[in-house]
């Protein structure tokens, strides 16, 4: 893109984001376009397809006029901030959140939040009662979660790229259910101020994109430091590949899970053709088996819920949320509003977290878990001495029914966040890619490396979307293929 592209002609590009989201559901609130920038009554002149953003200039990164979806948990002002939750449904957000504001200022315009499950707790964007998220290539099956929203409107084209937050897999896994690429970051390298917590020593802000170009520089806007958020860190300067430079990791050398993963035929068979793959474009494979890989959704359910139980101890329904009609008293009111506003799954897992934490359980729990998490920390520091990354699945099944009875229930999707969550107890960052359409769906496979390796990841799968190119459902349409047919309907109407 140059400074020379048309502006985004945005009530056209409303119309295309409401009709199109009609079939699948992914946002729930589309924006006014005059709050697309933070600057209401900056309007566009016409043009064609949305401009596709510059990645590079003299002050960094250039998005102009890229349209960018928020997930829901995100604070964008002008917008609500439901995180998926009736708690939270009247209110609108006081501020933005700092990598929002960043991508603001770069040019980038907010069209929208998507939805989630409610508070990030879930794998399918089904434990939310605001709206319905399906996969844009198969309506019956689910769109992942908790991030399925931004997931499904990538991979709809309704936007190039959308924020999500990962925790355990939030960003991931949705990526690879709806074949599209999703980044979880370093721990710290993206600011989380702005983003409603849930368990705050885990989840960072991520990116979804369709293309490996503007993940990235949608990535170099918002990384780095932040004062308002005292977990942030700054970007090595002068190296892109930070901490994940190692003189003693042989170039070129990637390292595979083995073990027993439990993978659907589907999976079984994309992972054995990335691994060809990327034999066949020179990189050595070597064989690498984690002790610590079925302990990691234990530690992280644990660390999680009890975070979880901190966190969401706020809403109470006194300062701001859902409040009932009648109380007798602050106990009762809080007890009130907390029962009828709160799902199964946020419960849940308030309850268990709480118990965790409880007196004379800590050591054995809660502790137990941290002391596990720095053993995963320790084990992966290991392997990344004789490798730059680590090849593995991002689930071990593509896209599940929605159907309950038929598809997945909720402690065999918790099981299956064996291969995701250990980059989140580790803090590492990690890349989903797709990798190929299996029976009619995508299989998606992510790269797992050492900190502040970000580029190195996006390095090697760009070299697979030679192999592996990004496929859209068929129902889907881009914005210039939509408008091409709206005006040819109105022009023989």
């Amino acid at each position: 893109m140059n400074n020379k592209t048309k502006a985004l002609p945005r009530e056209r590009y409303r119309s295309f984001l409401e009709h199109q989201d009609r079939a699948i559901g992914s946002f729930l609130e589309i924006g006014a376009p005059g709050v697309w920038d933070c600057a209401p009554g900056n309007g566009s002149a016409s043009g064609d397809d949305p401009p596709r953003g510059e990645c590079s200039g003299e002050n960094g990164p250039h998005l102009t006029d890229l349209p960018l979806a928020v997930k829901d948990n995100i604070a964008v002002e002008g917008y609500h901030l439901t995180c998926g939750s009736p708690m939270l449904q009247s209110l609108k957000a006081p501020y933005t959140a700092t990598a929002v504001e960043k991508l603001v200022e770069a040019g980038a315009l907010v069209v929208g939040k998507t939805n989630m499950d409610e508070f990030g707790m879930g794998s399918s964007t089904s434990n939310t009662p605001l709206g319905t998220t399906v996969n844009p290539w198969d309506h019956s099956r689910v769109a992942g979660g908790s991030s399925g929203g931004s997931a499904a409107a990538v991979a709809h084209q309704l936007v190039p790229v959308a924020l999500g937050s990962d925790t355990g897999g939030s960003v991931r896994q949705p990526a690879a259910f709806c074949g599209v690429y999703g980044l979880k970051p370093t721990y710290g390298a993206v600011s989380r101020f702005g983003l409603t917590a849930y368990a705050s020593s885990l989840e960072t802000i991520g990116i979804l994109g369709s293309r490996l170009d503007e993940l990235e520089a949608v990535f170099r806007v918002i990384r780095g430091e932040d004062a308002r958020d005292q977990t942030s860190r700054a970007w090595p300067r002068g190296d892109d590949e930070g901490e994940g430079s190692r003189d003693d990791a042989p170039p070129g050398t990637i390292g595979v899970l083995q073990g027993e993963l439990g993978l659907s035929p589907g999976m079984e068979k994309s992972y054995r053709a990335t691994q060809e793959a990327l034999t066949d474009l020179g990189y050595r494979l070597e064989p690498v088996t984690l002790t610590t890989l079925d302990y990691t959704v234990p530690a992280y359910y644990t660390i999680a819920a009890a975070e979880a139980s901190a966190n969401l101890a706020r809403y109470n329904g006194i300062r701001y949320g859902h409040r009932p009609v009648f109380a007798e008293n602050p106990g009762e009111l809080m007890s009130s509003a907390r029962s009828e506003a709160l799902g199964e799954e946020v419960k849940l897992r308030i309850l268990l977290g709480t118990f965790v934490l409880r007196s004379g359980f800590q050591d054995q729990f809660y502790l137990r878990a941290q002391k596990i998490r720095t053993l995963i920390a320790g084990e992966l520091d290991r392997v990344y001495q004789g490798v730059q990354a680590l090849l593995m699945p991002v689930f071990p099944c593509q896209a599940f029914l929605r159907d309950q009875e038929e598809g997945m229930d909720s402690f065999r999707q918790k099981v299956a966040d064996r291969f995701t969550c250990t980059a989140n107890l580790a803090g590492l960052p990690a890349l989903a890619f797709p990798a190929g359409v299996q029976d009619g769906l995508p299989a998606g496979m992510q790269l797992m490396g050492p900190a502040f390796s970000e580029e190195r990841l996006c390095r090697v799968a760009r070299d697979l979307s030679a192999v592996f190119p990004l496929q859209f459902p068929g129902t889907s349409r881009s914005f210039s293929e939509w408008r091409q047919g709206s005006d040819a309907a109105r022009g023989g109407s």
